[in-house]
């Protein structure tokens, strides 16, 4: 399932175990990213690059723009 959340969203969803993943590409990432997430850039997302997420756990996914 695909949703737009907003920050007190986001807070509630770490609270209780949403993994948060960074898709901008891996020098951005190094650059600036929020704590906990992990990076997996968007031209490498596929199967085999989220194989380590936890298919239990829900799944946050960002790309922090500087805008």
């Amino acid at each position: 399932m695909v949703a737009r959340i907003d920050l007190p969203r986001l807070r509630s969803l770490l609270g209780t175990g949403a993994q948060l993943v960074e898709v901008l590409p891996t020098a951005e990432y190094a650059d600036q990213h929020l704590p906990g997430a992990v990076n997996i850039p968007l031209k490498t997302l596929n199967p085999a690059t989220t194989a380590a997420l936890d298919r239990i756990r829900p799944v946050v996914v960002y790309c922090w723009d500087g805008l």
